[in-house]
């Protein structure tokens, strides 16, 4: 079975698991402030605060921000419903904003439609847009930040699709997760996700100020060194009602060994979507699904493909799994689950929903084979045909 996409572990992955096992500290130890140095300088960012994963640390992020009962969160309807959860956990109120239906990224004319109807009947409380960098391209960062000035609002990129990925056309140059346009960014080290540490995440911050209360929080609400005297370095104060959202040395000592070669890993996604664009792109691919436009800033967490109807998407999944190959929809629109429609009616946003109705994932990761990549190009040829004819 292809996999639609899957961790790569290698030799040196599993020599520093072994030998972190070994280390005087499973946890609490010095491996996740090494991760953490290194993520804040890779990603060029003031600091990083590591976390138990991608959830946590948006959760962290909101909470950064200042977000409580009083807030408001905006999120796009196309991303997982982590994005929209770490505010309802914080007791905000979440309104969807809509996407572009052809990338799934932000729409900035339903954003500002979205602020001006949040700012219409906010008293107080902050505000937080969460661009999501969806599939491995960049959100338009610096618009969202302008408008977010305009509304009085934060910005917090879900970033767990983009490590290093860089803006094109009017946003060439900007980077994913250096915070240049975020007061906060999010990553997850999820086992599908560029890097993986199992599981994991981390906020990475505009300033080092930003760090402060996430850090707090990850571990209760606790702060230590409080007596500068030294008497009693034993002494803690839990400050603030936190949460165990700790990262293990072992998962941080992962996390730094796939760190490493992320440059690299992201170069072999480039290349098989590379591929992908060439091999798919006539006839008879092109008379049943639109393939997502390549640039040199993404960095394919996703290869999604957009068939222009859904039935054909739907029993392209069911055909392509016979075949031995997993494929995934990303994502049904967030206000489409029970528990958000509950909140927020029957709503519905076109580009979110033209987007859904069309998308479907097909197998990317580092380790996919040449092999592995004609057999899903083969066998969507053949699927196709089968419509044609």
């Amino acid at each position: 079975m292809i996999p639609y996409s899957k961790q790569n572990i290698t030799k040196e992955d599993e020599d520093v698991l072994r030998k972190a096992l070994f280390d005087p500290f499973l946890t609490q130890g010095p491996k996740v402030g090494e991760f953490e140095k290194s993520l804040s300088q890779k990603h060029n960012c003031a600091d990083a605060v590591a976390c138990s994963s991608g959830s946590a640390a948006l959760h962290l992020a909101y909470a950064g921000c200042g977000i409580d009962e009083d807030g408001i969160g905006i999120v796009p309807a196309i991303t997982f419903a982590s994005t929209a959860n770490g505010f309802k956990h914080l007791g905000a109120r979440v309104l969807f904003c809509d996407v572009d239906p052809i990338t799934g990224i932000i729409d900035l004319n339903s954003l500002e439609t979205t602020l001006k109807k949040a700012n219409s009947d906010r008293v107080s409380g902050q505000g937080v847009i969460a661009p999501v960098s969806f599939a491995g391209q960049v959100a338009p960062l610096r618009q969202c930040y302008e408008l977010a000035k305009e509304f009085d609002f934060k910005v917090v990129e879900d970033a767990s699709h983009s490590p290093l990925a860089i803006g094109q056309d009017e946003d060439e140059g900007i980077r994913s997760c250096s915070c240049e346009w975020t007061d906060y960014a999010t990553l997850s080290f999820h086992p599908v996700k560029h890097l993986c540490s199992g599981e994991g995440g981390a906020v990475l911050c505009k300033t080092k100020d930003h760090a402060i209360q996430p850090r707090k929080l990850r571990s209760h609400g606790i702060i230590r060194d409080i007596d500068p005297e030294g008497n009693q370095p034993w002494k803690y104060h839990q400050t603030d009602l936190g949460w165990n959202y700790r990262l293990t040395d072992m998962q941080a000592a992962l996390g730094l060994s796939q760190l490493k070669r992320l440059e690299k890993e992201i170069e072999k996604r480039r290349g098989l979507a590379s591929i992908y664009n060439q091999e798919l792109k006539a006839e008879p691919f092109s008379d049943i699904f639109e393939l997502p436009s390549f640039h040199s800033g993404h960095v394919w967490h996703l290869y999604i493909l957009r068939f222009k109807r859904t039935e054909w998407r739907d029993n392209a999944y069911h055909f392509l799994k016979k075949k031995g190959i997993m494929t995934q929809v990303h994502y049904i629109p967030v206000y489409h689950h029970p528990y958000f429609g509950g909140l927020s009616g029957n709503e519905k946003l076109p580009g979110a929903e033209q987007f859904f109705s069309s998308c479907l994932s097909i197998p990317l990761f580092p380790t996919m084979t040449e092999t592995d990549q004609n057999q899903v190009i083969d066998s969507l040829q053949e699927y196709c045909y089968s419509l044609i004819f």
